[in-house]
């Protein structure tokens, strides 16, 4: 995976946009299907076609995530900065939280195929599970 270097939202982010991730602060909808759940984990599935994407969303798990497909997307991230990024099928990345530790932040597909990513969320991570609404 490669990434570009961010640009500061506040120049450039949509009152759309923006909105947005007022309302989804404590999103914990982390992808676009939840394919599992058991005591241990949450298994999600992403999958963006050209030009769609995941709303704002919260991490506060332990996850990793694995690119199934390549392609590229763009994320808005809680710290103001958009970062552009482009993902080889077989990209995996893992990420750790301490308590109270989080990130927000919303994924599009920029490029002309599918974006497909496999995320599992460890529920026995320092922070709580958020809970999930009814459409999970």
């Amino acid at each position: 995976m490669s990434v570009t270097a961010p640009e500061k939202a506040e120049t450039i982010w949509p009152d759309l946009i923006r909105k947005e991730f007022e309302t989804n602060q404590f999103n914990g909808r982390v992808g676009t299907r939840l394919l599992s759940e058991t005591e241990r984990v949450r298994v999600w599935e992403i999958r963006l076609a050209p030009g769609e994407r995941i709303a704002f969303h919260r991490h506060v798990l332990d996850y990793f995530w694995t690119a199934v497909t390549p392609g590229s997307a763009r994320s808005h991230m809680q710290d103001g900065t958009t970062v552009e990024a482009i993902y080889r099928a077989g990209d995996t990345r893992h990420f750790k939280y301490g308590k109270g530790e989080y990130k927000i932040h919303d994924l599009e597909n920029t490029g002309v195929n599918d974006l497909w990513f496999t995320t599992v969320e460890f529920l026995d991570s320092a922070n709580e599970p958020i809970k999930l609404d009814q459409e999970a």
